[in-house]
């Protein structure tokens, strides 16, 4: 039984550390019998008028619930374990919110949310009315944050969007490997190229130091370009440092009133 959480809003500009490390630190607390199948980075638009701290990120982590227990036990031990973490880890600045549901408890109207989340601003009030009956917890702050996680958890469902911040053997892989290595490790490979040749097995993935695959169809798959017959590399690299805190960043601003099932 799978069950998603969302976070969101949990820094501010002197955090250490952002969303999708607090998420991932917080997997390493997950009691026995639960396994976390990933991590994904969900991106969020950068407008004015919505305060964020950098990127306007949210993440879920989707995490193997063992099914010999009570539901409602499970739900709530998962619930307070998140919710008392994040208490601890969250900046004092920023406005945290937690969103829990099981895979058969994600309808339609919350993963229609969670694409409109993506192009437009929405409200508390929207996240709260698509949320029924599952869990929105804000936790801080103004609360905004439950926005943002009511979004990913939308999103993941959804499965056409974001990335995979952790998955299995992800951090683990070398620099340079080949796309046998990544299928074993559960990623598929796609070819973004104009005239896409399939990439093999046997196939080279160069400078793939820090590769991050997207949720497709449910499924982590890195896209890759072509760099000759039989040799690939990601289509996406590490965004430079400082990237997205230009204008765009809006924390500080006044503030206005597998995978996918």
């Amino acid at each position: 039984m799978l069950a998603y959480l969302g976070f969101d809003d949990t820094d501010d500009h002197d955090s250490v550390m952002g969303t999708g490390r607090l998420v991932r630190e917080f997997a390493r607390l997950l009691p026995t019998g639960h396994t976390l199948i990933g991590i994904i980075r969900h991106q969020l638009p950068r407008m004015d008028s919505i305060p964020f701290t950098s990127n306007n990120s949210s993440a879920c982590a989707v995490v193997d619930v063992p099914e010999d227990g009570e539901r409602e036990s499970l739900r709530l031990a998962l619930r307070d374990l998140a919710a008392d973490y994040l208490a601890q880890q969250c900046a004092p600045g920023s406005d945290p919110g937690l969103c829990l549901a099981f895979e058969t408890e994600v309808t339609p109207g919350m993963v229609e949310f969670g694409k409109r989340a993506a192009g437009v601003q929405l409200t508390q009030r929207d996240a709260m009315d698509a949320a029924r009956p599952i869990d929105l917890l804000g936790l801080g702050g103004t609360n905004d944050g439950i926005i943002g996680a009511m979004a990913a958890v939308g999103l993941t469902r959804y499965g056409w969007c974001g990335r995979f911040i952790e998955y299995g053997r992800l951090r683990e892989l070398p620099a340079s490997l080949t796309v046998r290595d990544l299928l074993d490790t559960g990623i598929e490979v796609v070819s973004v190229d104009r005239d896409p040749l399939v990439p093999q097995a046997g196939d080279s993935v160069l400078d793939a130091a820090w590769i991050r695959p997207s949720l497709w169809g449910g499924r982590p798959v890195l896209q890759v370009r072509s760099l000759g017959l039989g040799v690939w590399e990601p289509a996406h690299s590490k965004r430079g440092k400082g990237a997205g805190h230009g204008p765009g960043s809006r924390k500080d601003a006044v503030r206005t009133p597998g995978i996918a099932g």
